[in-house]
This record gives C-alpha cells, sequence and structure tokens, in this order.
C-alpha cells in the first residue's frame, strides 16, 4: 500500500508542521511566523483571527453526508479535524489522484490511520475505518499540505491503485451542553492545560493561544468538541489511545478521554521536571564550557562577553522551564570555533619547491611566482600579503596547485565554490530572525579545519553571480581586504571574527570576469597551459600509471607508444589544460578492462570458482595490449580536431593568423576575394560571425590597405573601385578581438597586388589607423598553434618580444620569430620575394 509519510511525528512539532512545510518554499521572518500561527488557531475556534488569514485557510466546507475520497493512510498518528498535516507522497499514481481532486469541485481526501505500519498487505482493512475528511490545500512535488475538517467512516472500498473508499460523515451525539457533569469536565480538562503551561514550554505559547483566542479560560464559549480534540492533538500518547479520542462520538465520553491523555503528559512534565532538579541548572551548559575552558584565554573579550550571555540566558530559561533549542545551535557555533588555534607555517622553500615538482610537471614561472610569495614569509614569518588569483584555462591544475600550496606550508586546506553564488547570506551567513537561519561559510570553514589559519580557495571567482538585494561582490570585498578581514562579521554569530590568518587563493578562467574591485585585491598569476612536450611527459609518466591503477590494470599489460599519445594530443585533446587528456586515457584503459573481462568469460565453470578467482590470476595470462596511432581510433572514436592548415600555399587573398581561444591557441585564416568591379563601388562585406571589436578592425584594415596601396601605386584604383568579400572560416564559431588587424591588412594587399604571401607564415598584432602594431595576448598559445600547423616564420609585435624571450629554449627551437612595430615591416617579410 503507497503510504503518505508524516513530516515530524511528535506532539511538539505539529503546530509547526505547515511552516516548516512552507519554509522550504519561502524564507520565514518571526513576524510570518506569528501569522501562519494565529492563523492556525483561528481554525480551531469560531473567532476571527487578528490577521486575514484567508489565503492560508480557506472556509469550511458545506459537503454531502456521503463522499468517495482517496484513502490516505498514515503511519504517525491520525489527522485531528482543525490540524494542518504536511505528508510525503512517493507513490505517483496516490499523488495524481489527489492533485486530480484538489482540481476538482471537491478537493478532499480521506486520512485514515494504518492499523500495524508492519502490515504488507493493502487494502481497506489495514486501516482503520473511522478518519478525518482532510481538505487539500496545496502540492508541491510530493509534498502535500492537508488541513483536517470532519469525522469519517468508510462504507465500502471503490478501488484498490490508489484506495478510494466511499465514507459518511459522522456526527456527535446529542448531549445537554448545560450539564453539570459534562461542564465539570470540560473545566477539568481546561486546568490539566494550565498545568500543561507551567510544565512544558513545547506547548505553552500555542495552549496561551488558543485560551486567547476562544475565551476558554474565562468560559465565555463552551465548546466541548475542539477542546477535547485541541487536547488530544496535542498529548505525547500513543497513536492508538488518540485514535479512540478520533472515534468517540459521545462527546463527554470524548472530554473524560482528552482528560486521561493531559494528564498523563502532565505527570510526565513533571517527572521530567523532578530529574533536571536533581542536577544543577549549569549542566546544560557545561559541555559548552568544557569546551572552551583550555583556550578561554585566546578568546576575544567581546566574544567571551557574549558567550558568558548566552550561558545565563541558558539557565534563566531552563529555571522558567522554556526551550533553549535556538541558544543551544547559537552558542553551540559560537564555542565550537578554533580561538586562538593555528597550524604551524612551514616556510622550507626546498620542500615547497620539491612538493610543486611532485605535483605538476612544467609551469615553471607559476612555481617561481608562489616560491617568491613563500620566500617572503620565510624573511617575515607571516604569508600575508596580496591575495593570490591563478588564472587559466580549465584543467591546467588551478585548484592541485592550491593543493599544493597548502601542503607546502602545512596548512589546513578548505575550497569554496563561488561561482554562480547569487547571495551573500552563503558568505556571511543568516541572520537570526529567519527560521533555519545558519551561519556563512567561512564560520562553517573555520569549525571544519580546526584552525585559525587555513588556506582557502574560492573558487571560480569569475563565475560569481549578481543579485541586486543580496549582492555577494560586497560580502567578498570584506573578506578578501586585509583592511577589512580582521574584524569580519557573520550575520549570524553578530560577532566580529579575525579573518586575517587566513590565506586566500582565488582561480578564474579570465579575469575580464572579475569585478574591479575585488581584481584589485588580487595578484594574478596566469597559467597559461602546457605544451605538447609536457602534455606527452603528463600523460606518460603519471596519467597513464594513475589510470591503469584505477582501472585494475597492471602497467606491464598495457603498452602506449609515444606516437598514439601524441596522436591523442593532437587530435583529440588540443585545449590548454590535461583534464580532457585524462579522459581519453581512460577510455582506452576501459575498453581493455572489457576485453580483459571477456577473456574470462570462457574460463568459468561454476559459481564458486568465479568467486574465488582474483582478476590478478586471470591477467596473468592475457596477452598485452599495444596502443599506437593506427589504433587509437579503435578505443578512443574519430579524430575530434583536423588539421589546423588548410593550404600547403596560401593562395592570392588568404592569410594565416594566429587566435587565442579557451582552448589554448589555433590558427585563423582570413579570406578576401573580390566580388564586382565598377567605378565608385568600392566597399566591403564581412562574415565569418565576428564580433563588434574585429568588424572595427577590418574597418581599419580595409582604410589602412587603401592608403598602404596608393602610397606604393597611386595608379591602382582597385580598393576604390571593387567591391570585396572578407571573410573568416568556420563561420558557426564566435570570434572577436583587435589582434587580427595587421593580418587582415595582408589579406587585403594580397588580393589587390595579386600576389600571395610567403609560405609557412603566420602572423598577429592590432593596427592603428596610422600602420603602428600594438601588442597581444597570449602569445605563448599563439606560438603552439603556430608549432602544431608546421608554420616555419611567425610575425609579432614588438612590444611581445620580452614575453617570447621568457619562453623555455626548447620552445622557441625551429621558428624563425620577427618583431615589427610598423605595417611597412610587414609587407616586406609577406611580399618581400620573388615569386
Amino acid at each position: 500500500m503507497p503510504l503518505a509519510i508524516r513530516v515530524g511525528s511528535t506532539p511538539a512539532n505539529r503546530s509547526l508542521l505547515l511552516l516548516k512545510a512552507w519554509s522550504q518554499q519561502t524564507r520565514w521572518n518571526r513576524s510570518s511566523h506569528d501569522l501562519a500561527r494565529r492563523a492556525f488557531f483561528s481554525t480551531l475556534t469560531n473567532s476571527k483571527p487578528t490577521v486575514s488569514c484567508s489565503a492560508i485557510v480557506s472556509s469550511k466546507p458545506c459537503l454531502d453526508d456521503c463522499l468517495t475520497v482517496i484513502a490516505v493512510p498514515f503511519r504517525d498518528g491520525p489527522l485531528i479535524p482543525g490540524f494542518y498535516m504536511p505528508l510525503c507522497v512517493k507513490d505517483p499514481k496516490v499523488l495524481a489522484a489527489l492533485q486530480e481532486s484538489k482540481s476538482g469541485e471537491t478537493p478532499y481526501a480521506g486520512a485514515f490511520l494504518l492499523k500495524d505500519d508492519k502490515d504488507p498487505s493493502t487494502g481497506s482493512s489495514v486501516i482503520h475505518q473511522v478518519g478525518t475528511l482532510a481538505q487539500i490545500l496545496s502540492i508541491q512535488g510530493e509534498q502535500v499540505i492537508v488541513i483536517g475538517r470532519e469525522r469519517l467512516q468508510i462504507t465500502e472500498m471503490v478501488g484498490k491503485d490508489p484506495l478510494t473508499v466511499k465514507t459518511h460523515h459522522l456526527k456527535d451525539k446529542p448531549y445537554d451542553k448545560d450539564d453539570e457533569v459534562i461542564r465539570s469536565t470540560y473545566f477539568e480538562v481546561i486546568s490539566m492545560l494550565r498545568d500543561v503551561v507551567k510544565t512544558t514550554s513545547h506547548w505553552r505559547e500555542q495552549v496561551q493561544n488558543y485560551a486567547q483566542a476562544s475565551g476558554i479560560f474565562e468560559a465565555v464559549d463552551f465548546n466541548y468538541q475542539k477542546l477535547a480534540d485541541f487536547g488530544a492533538g496535542i498529548s505525547d500518547a500513543k497513536k492508538h489511545k488518540i485514535q479512540e479520542v478520533l472515534e468517540e462520538l459521545d462527546v463527554h465520553k470524548r472530554l473524560n478521554l482528552t482528560l486521561e491523555l493531559v494528564k498523563k503528559q502532565v505527570e510526565m512534565n513533571k517527572i521530567q521536571l523532578f530529574h533536571a532538579s536533581l542536577f544543577p541548572v549549569t549542566h546544560a551548559t557545561a559541555t559548552f564550557k568544557k569546551r572552551i575552558e583550555p583556550i578561554k584565554e585566546k578568546i576575544p573579550k567581546h566574544v567571551l562577553k557574549v558567550i558568558e550571555e548566552q550561558f545565563a540566558k541558558i539557565d534563566r530559561i531552563i529555571r522558567n522551564y522554556g526551550s533553549t533549542d535556538d541558544i543551544f545551535t547559537y552558542v553551540d557555533w559560537l564555542t565550537a570555533l578554533p580561538w586562538g588555534k593555528c597550524s604551524d607555517d612551514n616556510f622550507d622553500v626546498l620542500r615547497a619547491e620539491k612538493i610543486l615538482d611532485e605535483d605538476h610537471y612544467g609551469l615553471r614561472d607559476v612555481k617561481e611566482r608562489i616560491l617568491e610569495f613563500i620566500a617572503v614569509g620565510t624573511l617575515t614569518g607571516n604569508p600575508q600579503g596580496k591575495i593570490i588569483c591563478l588564472s587559466g584555462p580549465p584543467g591546467v591544475g588551478k585548484t592541485s596547485i592550491a593543493r599544493s600550496v597548502a601542503r607546502a606550508l602545512d596548512r589546513k586546506f578548505f575550497r569554496l565554490a563561488v561561482g554562480g553564488l547569487s547571495d551573500s547570506s552563503h558568505i556571511k551567513g543568516d541572520r537570526g530572525v529567519y527560521i533555519g537561519a545558519t551561519p556563512g561559510k567561512m564560520v562553517q570553514c573555520l569549525k571544519e579545519v580546526g584552525t585559525e589559519n587555513p588556506l582557502v580557495l574560492l573558487d571560480e571567482i569569475d563565475k560569481l553571480g549578481k543579485k541586486r538585494s543580496r549582492d555577494p561582490e560586497g560580502a567578498l570585498l570584506e573578506l578578501l581586504d586585509p583592511q577589512q578581514n580582521s574584524h569580519f562579521l557573520d550575520y549570524f554569530l553578530d560577532v566580529t571574527i579575525d579573518l586575517s590568518k587566513v590565506l586566500f587563493v582565488c582561480t578564474a578562467n579570465v579575469t575580464d570576469m572579475i569585478p574591479g574591485p575585488l581584481l584589485d585585491r588580487m595578484e594574478v598569476i596566469t597559467l597559461a597551459g602546457y605544451t605538447t612536450d609536457e602534455k606527452m611527459h603528463i600523460a606518460r609518466d603519471y596519467l597513464v600509471k594513475i589510470v591503469s591503477g584505477k582501472c585494475g590494470i597492471k602497467p606491464e599489460q598495457v603498452d602506449v607508444s609515444d606516437t598514439a599519445l601524441l596522436s591523442l594530443i593532437e587530435n583529440y585533446c588540443r585545449e590548454a589544460g590535461v583534464r580532457n587528456l585524462q579522459k581519453q586515457i581512460e577510455k582506452i584503459f576501459r575498453k581493455i578492462a572489457l576485453k580483459l573481462v571477456r577473456q574470462r568469460a570462457p574460463a568459468k565453470t561454476d559459481l564458486e570458482s568465479s568467486a574465488e578467482g582474483s582478476m590478478e590470476q586471470s591477467t596473468a595470462v592475457a596477452e598485452k595490449f599495444m596502443i599506437n596511432e593506427s589504433n587509437l581510433a579503435d578505443y578512443v572514436g574519430k579524430p575530434v580536431f583536423r588539421g589546423e592548415k588548410i593550404y600547403e600555399q596560401t593562395p592570392v587573398g588568404v592569410v594565416m593568423g594566429l587566435a587565442w581561444t579557451s582552448m589554448g591557441g589555433s590558427t585563423l585564416y582570413i579570406e578576401t576575394t573580390f566580388v564586382e568591379e565598377g567605378e565608385g563601388k568600392g566597399g566591403l562585406h564581412i562574415t565569418g560571425h565576428l564580433g563588434s571589436v574585429m568588424k572595427e578592425s577590418a574597418e581599419i584594415a580595409h582604410t589602412v590597405a587603401r592608403r598602404i596601396m596608393f602610397d606604393k601605386d597611386p595608379n591602382n584604383l582597385f580598393f576604390a573601385n571593387s567591391k570585396l568579400h572578407l571573410h573568416v572560416p568556420e563561420g558557426a564559431t564566435p570570434k572577436d578581438g583587435p589582434s587580427a588587424g595587421c593580418t587582415m591588412i595582408t589579406s587585403l594587399l594580397s588580393l589587390a597586388m595579386k600576389k600571395p604571401v610567403r609560405k609557412d607564415l603566420a602572423m598577429t598584432g592590432e593596427v592603428t589607423l596610422t600602420g603602428r602594431i600594438l601588442p597581444i595576448g597570449g602569445l605563448k598559445e599563439k606560438t603552439m598553434a603556430a608549432r602544431r600547423s608546421q608554420v616555419k616564420e611567425i610575425i609579432f609585435p614588438e612590444a611581445n618580444r620580452i614575453d617570447f624571450e621568457h619562453l623555455e629554449e626548447s620552445f622557441k627551437e625551429g621558428l624563425d620569430v620577427h618583431f615589427v612595430d610598423e605595417y611597412e615591416q610587414i609587407f616586406e617579410l609577406a611580399f618581400g620575394y620573388e615569386q
């Protein structure tokens, strides 16, 4: 039988069940909580609530005596008329039936208590025949919120899946409202409810509000039925005892049953109070005091003052039998922080260099910058200073470098993903007025790592979300600013915390997306990506070994040749990092694992021998797998990338440029062709999914090319009388940036002079209207793209000479690089040869 599981089974939680259900969809403050509570008690009385609650509770229905409804079995207890209940309905058929009922004219279901939770049988026989008519208020996913209305009794089962029954309404037996015996019982129940107020805090506010709304303590109105239901609903009695109250139609007997339940509740509360009185009141705070005793001298005075105030508040509330749950949660967080506890920093530069080399191959410049940072810490005894931001394409090792720095310094490591973060409360916590409030991630970080000086990685900071009302940028500014983070305020704790000892490291793919005030507080270290040689070394000496171990394959069983790895890098994994390279190697080893397992299958004779045999025994005689360039496609499929070099000899009007992409570097052809000729018809049409900056570069290139052509040959009116079409191939790929300016000019001049550019030449550089060549970015990636396309000569701006000189010698080997600062120099290099 599909079961609807009730959320929260203890009577102490029942009045807040609806609030908990709604709080998952919206954040409530205390005034909203009060509105819902008053709306709840208005359903138990006929009096009007002080606040309009028509949006929460519908008017009481007028229905026929007989009604066919879906029977929803309850595990934890019966639904009492006048009480809300959120249900979690797992059965899709029951959920669909309830949704259909809610959409119809009779949005009701039948709530019936199960006779035995462990009974697996289905049908109406496993549930009590008397239940409650439940009005369906809302359905959100699997969560259904209902309110009890009237008593029902099953008369006939209509369907099994879902269980559908015919019912009729049960009416109370006639009674004399002025009967002295009933009235005395009524007053006795009220007396017990007063004792409930004195002996427990769970229902104190609820009983007081009910009494105020109904006037029961003043005997203004004798509503015997609802008082009996209310008393049964708040008791901790067993569910079958409460079911007896629900089934009783004699109002006097029902009051007597409720009286017994409330009496037992009061007695239990008194026993609990007696046990509590045997121990000192300070027992409640003993755990917290024991926790802070060793570090009491290190706790800031303003924090210690708040802690002691909270201890006094707990003691005072316990003496008055109040609820301390919220305060306990607050004090638990406040005392669990590592006040004054720091790990010892290790500033051994040689050890740090060894760790960085073990964890990462190459990245010489990046490692040098990090070692400089550690060296400053050695001299000053404190590594604080600029916030490090590791910037680079995906998969180049930004996160793992941060882990290595933490290991080198002997600091605890904590990763905080801020990509897509749009709410400052994740950083600074929720304010205490909200239900379910929690501290921010930094407080949670300190509690988790147990020290005041961890290394915290703020991952993907360039993908920070935006939200007008709760913008996280301001919270991060306070977090990263050395002048402010020594007094960082968490809204939940409401005390300042010293975060100046925390070492922050950020990661980003591009720094352009980082807000300016944040970027101003960071020192950016750029990870340009790995060269082909570095990828070969990482794949051969690291990735192959790691992946083979994860797949349960011995290294000697597989031989991946260098030619296969080179083909894998150039034809499948051209991105700057090695994450995709690892995925492709995993594909190879998964295929091999499948072949090994299939080889084992014929050798199995029975189930026992299969279970006893180990993988090591079965693979001991397996063949050795040779992976080379010829059979690589059998393991990883067809190549993803084709050769970037489209032309062996570039034709007239075509020039090879160099571009930077998030995948690294690539070649970029600029093609120009003649469309039509006519006097005064000169013009340029541009295609290729180009951005606004690149379109402007094309217009500048056209103007500069016309000027150069006029200077070289005043009689050449090609540009004035020719309509041209400039195109950048791979039109589905968006392209933008100014660095193709010199390439576009060269393409236009090549068409005008009907002369192709020099073979195996590539260029990049921004051009001004006067022909000056401006510096470009991504020089290393563009150089890698040129080498991959077997380009021998490259033209770079003169301002980028220092960037090229910093590249490794092996990276520059075999390249003839020209540095220029005027386009005239490019003209001579591109066209100054004999045909």
